[in-house]
């Protein structure tokens, strides 16, 4: 005989939905078939790097290719990182505030910039807000992706 040791609002949910797992704080976690769908319905994400030993969040448009999350820039900080094939992280999210749902999406992998042809046909093709993103490109594979959703109703059970 098993005993089920977890709160009494944890045990409901499991039983709503046997399929979905949810982690210790109620959120949905995501498949990485999810993530990657979910990916493809933004346009802006944000790319974590380390420069100077110290962390930095930096927004960017971007697409995904596959495995890969590609987007523009310039001369700077964003193109060193990627000049160094770095370990990178980056992060999408979409919330609802009034009706307390939501998602997160974070990608680990290795930031690298592309050259030749590919860059090239990329660097036009690629999302861009103004003149400002520059004409490099960087590739992020996709090693490790995570994500995290609160369905509606969530905020309600808390």
């Amino acid at each position: 005989m098993t005993c089920d040791l977890r709160p009494p609002e944890r045990r409901r949910q499991r039983e709503a939905s046997p399929a979905v797992e949810v982690d210790r704080n109620g959120f949905e976690v995501l498949d990485r078939d999810e993530c990657l769908r979910l990916l493809d319905t933004a346009v802006i994400g944000r790319v974590g790097i380390s420069t100077r030993a110290l962390p930095a969040i930096l927004p960017v448009t971007f697409r995904r290719d596959g495995d890969r999350i590609l987007f523009r820039t310039g001369e700077g900080t964003k193109l060193a990182t990627a000049t160094r094939n770095s370990v990178v992280s980056f992060e999408v999210d979409d919330v609802d505030p009034r009706a307390h749902t939501g998602w997160s999406v974070l990608v680990i992998g290795v930031a690298r910039r592309l050259a030749g042809d590919e860059a090239a046909r990329l660097a036009t093709e690629l999302p861009r807000w103004g003149s400002a993103n520059g004409s490099h490109v960087v590739a992020i594979t996709a090693e490790l992706v995570s994500g995290r959703r609160l369905p509606p109703g969530s905020a309600d059970a808390a």
